[in-house]
């Protein structure tokens, strides 16, 4: 079968000719070429035939040597001597131009990094076409020649714990090559991640570090946050067992003088852009006064031991309810009302109620010694927690400012970050002293009615306090 050398126009194509020589008709005043010389010759009886314009479009490519293997990618236009000579006439920013032979143009130049041939042999050969970026940066924070204090000042880790995050995470962030072209790097992968999580920077400043498109980014932050959620933290978030909780207890002692204390509990809110759906529910009122503007949040409620690691945590209430309520219906309160944690001590804020199993400070204004005293102790214990959820802000700079993930998003990416402080805590990851961050999160006092009346607590801490005072930790027992 004998194939025409001149392609079947489509609907597009007919009308790129038909502009281009319409163009040339209204204005064959312009230069005295042989296109303009030979439409004067035809005279004005063709001039208004929409059939004489594609007959002479036929006719003049007849004439010219067009090639039938090469066409444009983006436009599906010949790619000929002519079409390349009067697009920038016809469009003001002409697409990248792909020349099937051994040209040397820039627009070849860059496109030999992503090459696709098809179509077999004596087959049309297209080139997939991939924007070079400059992975300058990213290469030299991935070599030795950067020193670990410039690698973490960029991703909060020494290259140690990187390392050791990248080879957890190799079996599930691993992408294969394709035909069109290589996987990104499971170091690159998760660094940009991190990156991103540390800095809270734009995706668009990111693109140009690590030399991908914007949206590989935002996809690749998801993925690896996913992969963390799923690889890491039943490792390294995870409540403690019975050989570990004496070790927390006694640490607290220590801190304290309170015995059986396993835990302190704070919650964060984390600034969201108001939701399409129960906008309401989101609404912070607290933030919305201080700053003066309509404010939205999600909050993070979390349990850390004495060291400021997370071993419990309660992620995606709204913004406007309140940490009691969050207490509530978190899983870490159903445990112990299933018994299922018995003769321990967590530790809150005013914001809590006081109850069998925790431990709030005594609210009235007149307060005895004791009361005073064991006041002071609670907030040695809370400020345990509160630090590590400074910390937690200073690395992770994403979540200091209002976060544009999606809601149904925002979960995986947080317990990320929950894990990965505490990846840097049990690492003894230092944190930079300019990178502290002054939490503003409101105390909310509980009321009596939220709290309930439990005669055996009030009993049980007024124990304490007693014997808080006296320097003696008898008579403080349980239930």
């Amino acid at each position: 079968m004998e194939i025409s050398s001149i392609p079947f126009l489509n609907q597009e194509e007919y009308s790129y000719f038909y502009s281009f020589f319409q163009e040339l008709d209204n204005n064959n005043n312009i230069g005295d070429n042989p296109i303009n010389k030979r439409r004067k010759i035809d005279g004005p009886a063709g001039e208004n035939n929409p059939l004489k314009e594609i007959l002479d479009t036929i006719s003049f490519m007849d004439d010219q040597d067009i090639p039938n293997s090469n066409f444009d990618f983006n436009f599906q236009i010949p790619s000929s001597n002519f079409a390349s000579e009067t697009t920038e006439r016809v469009r003001k920013t002409p697409p990248p131009k792909f020349d099937g032979g051994s040209s040397s143009s820039p627009v070849s130049e860059e496109m030999s990094s992503g090459q696709y041939h098809g179509g077999g042999a004596g087959g049309p050969q297209r080139r997939l076409w991939v924007k070079e970026r400059s992975k300058g940066w990213w290469e030299y924070y991935n070599s030795d020649e950067c020193s670990d204090q410039e690698f973490k000042k960029a991703f909060r880790m020494t290259k140690a714990t990187f390392s050791t995050i990248c080879d957890e995470l190799d079996s599930a962030v691993t992408k294969k090559d394709t035909m069109l072209r290589m996987a990104i790097p499971v170091r690159q992968r998760v660094a940009v991640c991190l990156y991103r999580l540390a800095t809270g920077d734009p995706l668009r400043t990111v693109s140009g570090l690590f030399g991908l498109g914007i949206s590989t980014c935002h996809k690749l932050v998801l993925e690896v946050c996913a992969a963390i959620r799923t690889v890491l933290m039943p490792k390294y978030l995870q409540w403690p067992d019975e050989a570990r909780l004496e070790q927390i207890k006694t640490e607290f002692d220590s801190i304290s003088g309170i015995p059986n204390i396993s835990g302190s509990i704070y919650t964060t809110h984390i600034s969201i852009i108001a939701p399409k759906v129960s906008p309401a529910a989101y609404f912070n009122k607290k933030h919305t006064e201080r700053n003066q503007k309509p404010s939205y949040s999600t909050t993070v409620q979390g349990v850390v031991d004495s060291r400021g690691v997370f071993t419990d945590i309660c992620i995606g209430y709204p913004g406007s309810m309140s940490d009691d309520k969050i207490l509530e219906k978190s899983a870490l309160s159903q445990r112990f009302n299933m018994g299922h944690l018995k003769d321990i001590w967590v530790v809150g804020n005013t914001s809590y109620p006081l109850l069998d199993w925790f431990l709030v400070p005594y609210t009235q204004q007149n307060q005895t010694w004791s009361q005073h005293s064991f006041n002071e102790k609670i907030g040695e214990v809370q400020k345990v927690a509160k630090d590590a959820f400074m910390r937690l802000k200073g690395r992770w700079a994403c979540l200091q400012k209002r976060t544009e993930v999606k809601l149904q998003d925002l979960p995986v990416v947080l317990g990320a970050c929950c894990v990965l402080h505490n990846i840097c805590e049990m690492n003894n990851e230092t944190m930079d002293a300019d990178l502290g961050f002054e939490l503003f999160d409101d105390e909310i006092v509980a009321g009596e009615t939220s709290r309930g009346i439990m005669v055996n607590a009030v009993q049980v801490r007024d124990s304490i306090a007693h014997n808080l005072l006296h320097h003696s930790h008898g008579g403080s027992g349980f239930r």
